[in-house]
């Protein structure tokens, strides 16, 4: 008498794994474009908080130091009005490390020209208004 042994297959296939493998790639690949520019527009509405940041410390120096319009200041003047624990009142620069400035009492501190061009693809020139 023949006996058949029933075997039970366990486990999963290589052609099995591998489409499983190729689903996950698809995925990662279709979502990665949209990381980039979430975090893109991120670092962008971190810059602008930064120069909503020296326009606030602007006018508060021009008001301590009874600076008129169109005085030239210097970060050094501004830092101390800017939150110690910050990048910004370590560095004076943006997290791409382009330094901010010129400034003038009574002007709207601008965009560094490096970091506009470095985020022009996620956010137009409306978005930096009116720090542009």
């Amino acid at each position: 008498m023949i006996k058949l042994f029933h075997t039970r297959r366990r486990g999963f296939t290589f052609i099995e794994i591998m489409i499983v493998v190729a689903i996950i790639a698809l995925l990662v690949a279709a979502s990665f474009p949209a990381f980039v520019r979430a975090r893109k527009r991120s670092q962008a509405t971190l810059v602008l908080e930064d120069l909503r940041t020296l326009d606030h410390a602007l006018e508060q120096y021009a008001i301590d130091a009874n600076a008129p319009a169109d005085t030239p200041v210097v970060f050094a003047d501004l830092q101390k009005y800017v939150n110690p624990g910050s990048t910004l009142h370590a560095t004076g620069a943006d997290i791409f490390g382009n330094p901010y400035g010129p400034f003038q009492v009574s002007h709207f501190p601008d965009v560094p020209p490096d970091t506009f061009v470095a985020l022009a693809d996620v956010v137009d020139s409306n978005f930096w208004a009116p720090y542009n």
